[in-house]
């Protein structure tokens, strides 16, 4: 059965490894629906937070593939209720909708806020799950919605603490050229990826 599924993939910072990524989704006819990027807190170590809507066995054998890339220290496929997760908005409204009062409610009751007001418009922030996103921006179209734009999904993984004790181990373990040397070993994509 298909649903919303978050993929976590930790790997190193490489020209070029996002497009390697995705390429193997789209091969596999799976559309990302969101991907957000960010250093952890290991120097070095990136974490991909992609959401895509598909079916468990087909993602699970994605991520095998993703893990044979040479930068990519492990990847997961995580139910809901396995992660906590937030998205962003962004709303852009016309400040004459300031004369209504209507909208300060609306603003209080979906825990928005205010991040800047000027002449012509106000823009608000909110943070939440998709949906209800997507519901405030309704709300506030009849109040003159100029602009709407939304982040990906961050997330965190509710047991990630100990894959990032495994992560900072491999870094102490190893010597700082290593994985450089094995990259530079490996910048061609290899047939076998290919054919991924």
């Amino acid at each position: 059965m298909q649903k919303e599924y978050t993929v976590t993939v930790y790997t190193e910072d490489r020209i070029g490894i996002t497009n390697r990524i995705c390429v193997i989704f789209t091969r596999r006819g799976i559309n990302i629906t969101s991907l957000t990027t960010a250093e952890t807190e290991i120097p070095g170590v990136y974490k991909f937070i992609i959401t895509v809507i598909s079916e468990k066995e087909k993602l699970v054998k994605i991520v095998g593939q993703i893990e044979r890339l040479i930068e990519i220290h492990r990847a997961f496929v995580h139910e809901e209720d396995e992660v906590v997760y937030q998205e962003l908005a962004l709303y852009k409204i016309s400040t004459k909708a300031l004369q209504n009062g209507n909208i300060e409610l609306l603003i209080r009751e979906n825990n928005a806020r205010i991040l800047t007001i000027t002449e012509d418009y106000f823009v608000l922030e909110k943070t939440g799950h998709q949906q209800e996103l997507i519901d405030l921006q309704a709300k506030l179209a009849p109040y003159g919605l100029i602009e709407y734009s939304k982040s990906g999904r961050v997330a965190i993984i509710k047991w990630s603490r100990r894959f990032h004790d495994h992560l900072k181990e491999l870094e102490q373990q190893r010597p700082d050229n290593l994985k450089q040397a094995t990259y530079s070993e490996h910048t061609e994509v290899s047939a076998e990826e290919e054919s991924i």
